[in-house]
């Protein structure tokens, strides 16, 4: 059972109010002793009455002035010595106080909080609200371990779903921001940079199939230059699983081990680059939504090459180094040449993006230490609250 579980259970349910939990029973037999101590002296009067001869008139008449004498004796004390009062002060709450009708918690230091949604949160608080370090539980759909700026998550922290995914790394105004490591619940895992809780800037994807793919991204998907090793006949895009096909003339073989470096737009191959096949043939040059389109050369294993315009996959126009003028049935190869050399500058780039795995190994030892502290404070808070309400059994935390 979770912490948020176990508190909500025990701090479900108030106890009548004539009922004395053990504690104020204790109490309540040590002051009694004390209470039989004060009235000594109208006990010894009453023993000593009944073994002389004084007749029952004279002894009511000395008993009352000393049992009244001992009565008030014992309410003095209790009145002025607080440890000495019959019952036990009741617990001290937090103060809620309201501004023009609304409710403001005031309370600071470390508490937990139970929220009418369900949610609960153990740790740091200022003023009310989540402030330091602490854990949040989430009704039936995870939790978060780590720093807090006025509510929000903000520093470092480790974010974990029900399902199985996990972030660990860097928040800003509760949202992903910096360095971080997700893991997807299907087994992808994402390592880079963030903003505003996307992905945004360098990073590497990793498929559960195997497929990798490292370089720039922009909103959560591939945008940008980038290097894609595929692993099997599906590829993964945006963090999800799609199909995938290309049209290889001239031959049928599968993307088991083929790499493509180059320019890509919002998470497909679009621009200029290099597609390099598993047997050895080749791709260079431009690219439209994933496909071959524009200006390219394919290159077999045998030395043979396919040059000229490409529509949709499929060779168009064939390139010719000596076209004859006005025909719109050839192609110029010098220019298939410069769009060769645009693809493979393009690719040279993508292998040489900045790579972050030391900022977001970083990121990742500073969210796991951050989760620490959150725990033990949420430790604490927990033993703060079984301490305040020490004295009644059960007794409920104030729902925000």
């Amino acid at each position: 059972m979770t912490p948020a579980a176990g508190n909500r259970r025990r701090f479900s349910h108030a106890i009548p109010p004539s009922r004395l939990s053990f504690t104020a029973l204790r109490c309540l037999r040590l002051r009694l002793r004390l209470l039989v101590f004060l009235l000594f002296p109208s006990l010894y009067l009453l023993l000593l009455s009944s073994t002389s001869s004084i007749d029952t008139h004279s002894f009511l008449i000395d008993f009352i002035p000393v049992l009244a004498f001992s009565s008030g004796l014992l309410l003095l004390l209790c009145l002025f010595l607080p440890s000495l009062r019959v019952l036990p002060r009741p617990p001290t709450l937090p103060l809620l106080w309201s501004v023009g009708g609304a409710r403001t918690d005031r309370r600071t230091g470390l508490a937990v909080q139970v929220y009418s949604n369900g949610d609960v949160y153990e740790g740091e608080l200022r003023w009310g609200k989540c402030h330091g370090s602490g854990v949040y539980y989430y009704y039936k759909s995870g939790k978060y371990e780590g720093d807090w700026i006025d509510a929000k998550y903000d520093g470092h922290g480790v974010e974990t779903w029900t399902k199985g995914s996990r972030y660990k790394g860097q928040y800003r105004k509760g949202l992903r921001n910096g360095f971080g490591v997700y893991r997807f619940y299907t087994g992808d895992i994402y390592a880079g940079e963030w903003l505003n809780g996307q992905s945004h800037g360098y990073g590497v994807h990793t498929c559960d199939d195997g497929s990798r793919y490292v370089g720039e991204f922009k909103w959560g998907i591939k945008h940008g230059l980038g290097q894609y090793r595929f692993r099997s006949e599906v590829l993964c895009f945006n963090f999800t699983v799609i199909s995938f096909h290309i049209t290889d003339p001239g031959s049928t073989v599968t993307r088991n081990g083929d790499t493509y470096a180059g320019e890509y737009f919002a998470d497909k191959m679009h621009g200029f680059g290099v597609y390099h096949f598993a047997n050895r043939q080749c791709y260079e040059g431009a690219w439209h939504e994933g496909k071959r389109q524009g200006l390219g050369m394919y290159s077999f294993t045998n030395g043979e090459s396919q040059s000229g315009h490409w529509a949709n996959g499929v060779l168009e126009i064939s390139s010719t180094r000596n076209p004859f003028p006005g025909t719109s049935f050839a192609v110029n190869h010098s220019r298939v040449l410069n769009a060769v050399q645009e693809a493979r500058t393009a690719a040279d780039k993508a292998y040489h993006v900045p790579r972050v795995d030391e900022r977001v190994n970083k990121a990742v030892a500073a969210a796991n230490k951050a989760a620490n502290a959150a725990r033990i404070a949420a430790a604490k808070a927990v033993q703060t609250e079984k301490r305040i309400h020490r004295d009644v059994l059960d007794f409920p935390i104030p729902i925000v």
